[in-house]
């Protein structure tokens, strides 16, 4: 076919003949080899050849653009891991409380080794001051879900300890800081950029979301159709991070699920550290339940909707001081 791509062959064979006023073989069609009945145009055989095009122009990736890929991967997973310094610590402090002998109430030394990894997170420069600000907010947001959760049964803590509030231990909201944490640190870690947010809706959501987990004990939960509205105000939302040198991007909803994932298995780590226990954990460990995989995902959203509006107020902060400084 004479103006296709090149490389492009597009191949007719074709029976009959065209009736008056239509294409004939010598435009669009080749001469007709057989007549069907007159007036007709019946097409035998088309056979396109486009794949070979594609084929071309796509190749098997290189030994080196594998390795390459690998290496990336790896790197990312050490940033990663990097940036769940604090989640892990506190993580490995939970484990060890259940192997080694202590001097006070586990959840006493909990509270205490949590301070002790906060002071030397700050006193090494992993965090800086407004960043644990940052922390203690998410510390403060959790004691106050933990509160309310185990006052309605959802879970408990059945150990004694002198720094228990209402049934919650102080240390519990360590969890919730650790994740926290791991949101402001990948975000400098990776350098984190966002396109298409849109962080009131975003916002509207996220607050809709953490007041389902405390509303629905009395009103029909909503999980699902906030699960929806989530996805369609983050539609089209990208994030933006940097490995070594190279920039990728992600959808913004689900990196949440991702998050939401590693959150969850860490939970069972958790729970088989004996840090909580669900109602059906009390007698033997059991796996958590895979629908809290989705709290998860959802309750991750209000963590990074505040760790976004803390660094965009950050941002327009010092670039007021800059403008300041230089006008």
């Amino acid at each position: 076919m004479a103006g296709s791509r090149s490389g492009q062959a597009l191949r007719f064979r074709c029976r009959g003949r065209a009736s008056p006023g239509s294409v004939s073989g010598s435009g669009r069609f080749p001469a007709a080899a057989n007549q069907g009945p007159r007036g007709t145009l019946s097409v035998g055989v088309i056979r396109v050849d486009a794949w070979r095009w594609s084929a071309r122009r796509w190749r098997w990736p290189a030994a080196s653009q594998w390795r390459h890929w690998a290496a990336q991967l790896v790197r990312f997973g050490l940033v990663q891991a990097w940036a769940c310094a604090f989640a892990v610590c506190i993580l490995t402090g939970l484990a060890l409380s259940t192997l080694l002998p202590l001097p006070v109430a586990r959840y006493d030394a909990l509270l205490a080794y949590g301070i002790a990894v906060t002071a030397v997170f700050w006193g090494l420069r992993l965090e800086s001051g407004r960043e644990i600000l940052a922390i203690l907010g998410f510390h403060i947001v959790g004691l106050v879900f933990e509160l309310f959760k185990v006052h309605m049964g959802s879970w408990e803590y059945p150990e004694q300890a002198w720094t228990k509030v209402a049934g919650v231990p102080l240390y519990s909201g360590f969890m919730y800081a650790a994740v926290g944490s791991y949101v402001v640190r990948a975000w400098s870690l990776l350098n984190l950029g966002l396109r298409g947010y849109r962080p009131l809706a975003t916002a509207c959501v996220a607050a809709a979301i953490y007041a389902n987990f405390l509303t629905h004990h009395w009103l029909p939960d909503a999980r699902l159709f906030l699960a929806v509205a989530m996805v369609a105000v983050t539609w089209g939302a990208w994030v933006y991070f940097t490995v070594g040198t190279e920039r990728y991007r992600m959808p913004l909803a689900l990196s949440f699920v991702l998050i939401g994932f590693f959150l969850w298995v860490a939970e069972n780590l958790s729970t088989l550290a004996s840090a909580w226990r669900y109602p059906h954990q009390v007698d033997a460990w059991a796996m958590v339940h895979v629908s809290k995989f989705g709290a998860w995902a959802l309750l991750v959203t209000v963590s990074f909707v505040l760790v976004a509006g803390w660094k965009r107020a950050y941002t327009e902060s010092a670039g007021r001081i800059r403008n300041a400084e230089n006008p």
